[in-house]
């Protein structure tokens, strides 16, 4: 009996040893160099015990090698990491039809408990383009002038919550902790711009939604753990009715779009928002902006985009901001410059509000955006997964095939750090982006929002 217990417990052992290594000789068959991955792994293990950011994980592989392929791990998946601006070029535009799609999979679309799986980050194929085709219009120069007011109140109370703490602190000056600030500014722009409701964090600390915000944007080691097994054992995962997100969040956000919705239509009450956008999508409005397709958009479809407007710009929103204000204090020239600019559209208001207008001259606060961006990209790294087999032939007159089902990695942070694109690249330079130097950046190496179709809708 207990030899017997022995060899079966041997024989599992074995079963899984083959599993997790079963793609460790997938370079070596392809000529393709890459590193060596640890167990299981692969070469992540110091992003999985938080030994590193993922910004230093993929600075340092894309730092590692000087051709325009490099191999690695992901866990247990061979990744493709495409280092060279042209194949990059190649591969996300001329042949975009081969790389529609992003590679992890987490879950089933119709699924009500997993919004994330039915946003437009996740979907694929067709679905993809009719959505993104009807998402499109609302990110337009026109929607976003229309937003502007929306945006604006929520300045306005930011700035008063201010002035109020000043004015409350003025014998001992006034500390703030930005993240916390900004976080609740991102906010209550996306409360107002995406789900149509007005909240004031700033006023009301524990309103629901930024608290609802905070727990579906907060990576405990349980939901890492979800992301994990996701990546690996998604269709498992989906078998067990296990979601990304727990039941309570996603039904909440769900009522909040879908309440919002039949109770403008009944009210005749239009809105320059996401949640009016949608309404449109699903000819419950009138348009004559949105593009036709046939497609019918399920409940689950409509909120996932709200929900992934949410999720996507709660903390990337803030954090872009946050590493910003770092910047400007650690560079007291950049502040005075800015700060100057900021003078200067206030003075030309001569006490008129503030005008979408004035913000887009803002060339300067443009200038300090991007290189925030270049240096501190909200997406590190934008993956992609070959869904036709191609091939490409490479500088050296290698043949590089590319096969359905391979997975690459775009390392936009690393293309962003590399001093043969970028002079001095760990120095905060906003003039890289003036008038006078901006065409000096070479194309297709300064990817903040992606590249290609499928470039973020944000941008």
């Amino acid at each position: 009996m207990w030899l017997e217990l022995v060899l079966l417990f041997s024989f599992a052992i074995y079963l899984f040893y083959i599993w997790a290594t079963v793609n460790n000789d997938f370079f070596v068959k392809r000529g393709i160099a890459y590193k060596k991955p640890v167990f299981m792994f692969g070469n992540m293990w110091e992003l999985v015990l938080r030994r590193k950011s993922i910004i230093d994980i993929v600075v340092d592989l894309y730092s590692e090698h000087d051709g325009q392929v490099y191999g690695f791990f992901d866990q247990r998946q061979p990744v493709l990491l495409i280092r060279d601006p042209e194949l990059l070029k190649q591969i996300t535009v001329k042949d975009f039809d081969h790389f529609v799609n992003h590679r992890t999979d987490f879950g089933d679309e119709n699924d009500k408990n997993n919004l994330f799986g039915a946003s437009l980050f996740m979907m694929k194929d067709s679905r993809w383009k009719d959505m993104r085709s009807t998402l499109s219009p609302a990110f337009t120069g026109s929607k976003m002038r229309q937003m502007f007011q929306l945006m604006n109140k929520v300045a306005n109370d930011a700035t008063a919550y201010l002035k109020q703490q000043q004015k409350e602190s003025a014998s001992q000056g006034l500390e703030i902790d930005v993240k916390n600030f900004v976080t609740r500014y991102s906010n209550d722009i996306i409360a107002s711009t995406a789900f149509g409701l007005e909240v004031n964090s700033f006023e009301n600390n524990n309103n629901e939604f930024y608290l609802m915000g905070k727990k579906v944007t907060t990576f405990t080691f349980i939901q890492n753990l979800k992301f994990f097994l996701y990546v690996h054992i998604g269709k498992l995962m989906k078998l067990l009715g296990i979601g990304l997100f727990d039941k309570k969040s996603t039904e909440y956000f769900m009522h909040l779009v879908l309440d919002a919705m039949k109770y403008r239509k009944e009210n005749h009450i239009i809105r320059p928002d996401m949640i009016n956008m949608l309404m449109e999508a699903r000819g419950m409005l009138k348009s004559d902006n949105l593009k036709s397709h046939n497609r019918e958009w399920s409940d689950i479809d409509i909120v996932g985009q709200c929900f992934l407007f949410f999720f996507a710009g709660f903390e990337t929103a803030a954090s872009l901001i946050c590493l910003l204000a770092h910047e400007v204090m650690e560079n007291p020239d950049v502040q005075e410059k800015l700060l100057q600019e900021i003078q200067d559209v206030d003075r030309n208001l001569n006490g008129k509000a503030l005008t979408y207008d004035a913000i887009l001259n803002m060339r300067y606060m443009d200038m300090v955006v991007s290189e925030t961006l270049r240096k501190w990209s909200a997406a590190p790294v934008m993956d992609r997964v070959c869904t036709d087999d191609i091939t490409y032939e490479l500088k050296t007159g290698q043949k590089l095939e590319i096969k359905k089902g391979d997975a690459l990695w775009i390392p936009a942070i690393g293309i962003h750090r590399d001093p043969q694109y970028y002079e001095n690249p760990n120095k905060f330079d906003p003039e890289r982006f003036s008038e006078e130097n901006k065409d000096n950046i070479k194309p297709f190496t300064y990817l903040p929002f992606g590249l290609g179709p499928r470039n973020c809708i944000g941008r």
